[in-house]
């Protein structure tokens, strides 16, 4: 595969007419790998600026690695297979109108630019500017007698005890590497050399690095320094001690990374669960898609591995620094220095009007709204254990996509199930959490649970539970969480999200209808007043911004404000577009991937469109339509692409309360829209330029967090029922 193809340069004045019939033009849309690693891209930049705290910068640097090793495990080795499997046609449009070929030419460049420029940030800025801060992270020549000593130490009671290494020959084939694995791979030459032996190549030797050891090992050290050494270092220096009667003639670390995508097959003889729990076993043992090696390797060692791996020649990249660059992260967690880090911050905690007994009493007379994680998490736990503890609650029913070990909202599932039905959703299937998930599907099932893992062929990635009550009165009502975000108090506390606690009765009863459906397939027309993947969102999500169209051009106030992960969707861009030129002002937040071009002249000079990267993830979605004056917001689990609107169960639920409104509106998008210290905009040729200062800098997440910390209501939600 030929790498570094050039594309044309990118229109950016194109007549609206130019498209109105035939094929869709490539012109008319972002490729999505490359809109991909230019938001890898927005997060490097957070580990090249200064302004970040160090520690912090680290950690951006490691998010950059751990987000390229899932670009390849999926995306990359996705359209390898799609090649190999022999697909010549060109791709959707929101991939570039290319064939697989030429897109993987073009996204290689790329590519190997980024992971150059990652080396260049580890290499140039980080290591300087942490051994300023005496942290060092040293090579085995530097240390002196007293940390080799403790680094030897280390070795023979934690290391050479798990270490297997290899020597490759007739009678010891090449180890199964697994994905991701750290290895050391050596060139070897015997020591004993029989007659006219003169000629033979070296041999090759490898070591795989244990994964339940740390990366960084810690050695003792003077003057206020902090020192690590990477135990592939460690492992390096004691080559000989491996390998006795050889000459070691060369050592580097290297890492394969594998195709991970899970390829299911539908089989009447198998569950669900079993068919994932296989298809995990053989995504550890999937197609080399990339080899990392450090650059000391020679090209003898490089080649051997390339060779037995099947790699091209672009799959190869060496390191000018640590092959996984993910590591780095343990950095971030061992040093204890908080002045390197952004200074801590708890959510503020939601509390109950005056009036309130308890969380139940509080959702008769309003909705409660969140924004994680500058409002904290705790109420959602709140809310499902008050439900496990509460004798008046009946049922439970909740969808689990991602959690975390040792969940509260786990744990009150299970002690719930003690007294009354519990039914669980669980989504076997989402990426890399899968064998957690079994794990936690099985322990659920043990605790009589009643578990089911949703519509086959549809990831379930809706986030909602229900209960249902007898309340003092003497009604059965129900009451409901629905949220943007998985139900996972550890991420909650760094990505931004929205929660909704209800007990209105149509939303209530609307959820109802979805469980229904997810638990039997009971598939119906009308979810209303929420709109449900896969069966009415995506013609709902058109109909809303056509609806905005009309009004622009019925003289009516129309307005669209959208923010979400990613926008990719070829139907939900076309509508936009077609808003656009109907006058319809439209912003998007958008954290991630964006096919749609914006500020075209005749096409989309009505939109806008910006990144806000920072210290928390951005991850909800909230969609506001003016309406004609009558604005109706929504917020939900769906960003606008094929797969959510099309390929998962998903639910967008309607915010009604005045007083949510406005705080969506005038408060939590307004600042998104305002922030010029971490927004990014997005050009008409794909790149993206910082927002200009202008008079004061103002950044969302850092005003979201000055509300958190001066607001103050009166009664803690810990008063919960029967406290």
């Amino acid at each position: 595969m030929t790498a570094g193809k050039k594309s044309a340069k990118p229109k950016t004045d194109i007549p609206s007419q130019k498209f109105a019939h035939g094929p869709v033009a490539e012109d008319r849309f972002l490729d999505r790998d490359e809109s991909w690693m230019k938001f890898n891209q927005r997060v490097l930049e957070e580990a090249e600026d200064s302004d970040n705290p160090l520690l912090e910068r680290v950690k951006f640097l490691a998010i950059t690695a751990s987000n390229l090793d899932e670009f390849f495990e999926i995306r990359v080795a996705g359209t390898l297979q799609r090649i190999e499997d022999g697909y010549s046609q060109p791709a959707l449009p929101d991939e570039g109108g290319l064939t697989p070929q030429e897109r993987l030419d073009r996204l290689s460049e790329r590519i190997v630019q980024f992971v150059e420029a990652q080396y260049q940030c580890w290499t140039a800025l980080l290591l300087p500017a942490l051994q300023k801060e005496k942290i060092r992270v040293l090579r085995w020549e530097d240390l002196d007698e007293k940390a080799r000593a403790r680094a030897l130490q280390f070795y023979a009671e934690e290391v050479d005890p798990l270490l297997t290494p290899v020597t490759i020959d007739p009678s010891h084939p090449f180890p199964r590497v697994l994905n991701k694995a750290l290895c050391v791979g050596l060139l070897l030459r015997h020591k004993r050399r029989q007659a006219g032996t003169r000629n033979v190549p070296a041999a090759l030797g490898v070591v795989t690095v244990p994964r339940s050891l740390p990366r960084l090992i810690s050695l003792p050290s003077e003057d206020g320094f902090v020192d690590f050494i990477m135990l592939h270092e460690l492992i390096e220096s004691q080559a000989e001690k491996m390998f006795r009667g050889y000459e070691v003639l060369a050592r580097a670390a290297f890492r394969v990374t594998r195709n991970s995508n899970l390829y299911m097959q539908e089989e009447e003889s198998r569950s669900i669960l079993e068919s994932v729990r296989t298809e995990l076993h053989n995504r550890r043992k999937g197609a080399a898609v990339r080899l990392e090696i450090e650059n000391s390797a020679p090209e003898e060692m490089i080649e051997r591995l390339r060779t037995n791996f099947e790699l091209d020649p672009w799959q190869v990249f060496r390191t000018d620094g640590p092959v996984n660059l993910s590591r780095l992260m343990n950095l971030y967690s061992e040093i204890k220095k908080p002045a390197l880090k952004f200074v801590p911050f708890a959510g503020k905690e939601f509390r109950l009007s005056s009036k309130s007994t308890d969380i139940f009493d509080e959702l008769r007379k309003r909705d409660a709204m969140l924004h994680h994680p500058f409002d904290s998490y705790s109420a959602v736990e709140s809310f499902i254990e008050a439900a496990a503890m509460d004798l008046n609650v009946i049922s439970m029913k909740q969808t689990l996509y991602r959690t975390s070990k040792d969940s509260p909202i786990f744990r009150a599932l299970i002690e719930a199930a003690q007294s009354k039905d519990v039914t669980v959703v669980v989504e076997l299937m989402a990426r890399f959490d899968e064998d957690s998930n079994i794990r936690w599907a099985r322990e659920l099932e043990d605790a009589g649970v009643g578990v089911y893992h949703g519509i086959y062929g549809y990831k379930t990635h809706c986030k909602l539970a229900l209960l249902v009550r007898r309340d003092p009165d003497g009604v059965v009502r129900r009451y409901a969480h629905l949220g943007t975000g998985n139900y996972n108090p550890v991420t909650a506390r760094f990505y931004t999200d929205i929660s909704l606690l209800t007990s209105r009765i149509e939303l209530t009863a609307a959820i109802q209808k979805v469980f229904n459906y997810l638990t039997a397939e009971t598939e119906m027309t009308n979810y209303d007043p929420l709109l449900v993947a896969p069966i009415t969102l995506a013609d709902r999500l058109v109909a809303l911004i056509e609806r905005e169209a009309g009004h622009a051009k019925a003289g009516k106030p129309a307005a669209i404000i959208a923010k979400m992960n990613g926008l990719l969707d070829r139907r939900t861009i076309e509508a936009l577009y077609e808003a656009s030129q109907a006058g319809v002002e439209i912003d998007l937040i958008v954290r991630g991937m964006c096919s749609l071009r914006p500020g075209i002249k005749g096409l989309s000079e009505k939109i806008r469109v910006r990144s806000i990267v920072g210290r928390f993830l951005e991850h909800s979605r909230i969609f506001s339509f003016a309406n004609g004056g009558e604005d109706e917001i929504y917020c939900g689990s769906a960003d606008w692409m094929p797969r959510n609107l099309v390929e998962r169960c998903e639910v967008v639920f309607p915010v009604t309360q005045p007083d949510l409104k406005k705080r969506l509106r005038d408060e939590i998008l307004k600042a998104y829209l305002d922030d010029n210290t971490k927004a990014r905009l997005l050009q008409s040729n794909g790149e993206y330029v910082r927002a200009p200062k202008g008079s004061t800098s103002f950044s969302a997440q850092d005003y979201l967090m000055s509300l958190a910390e001066t607001t103050e209501e009166k009664v803690p939600i810990r008063k919960l029922a029967g406290d």
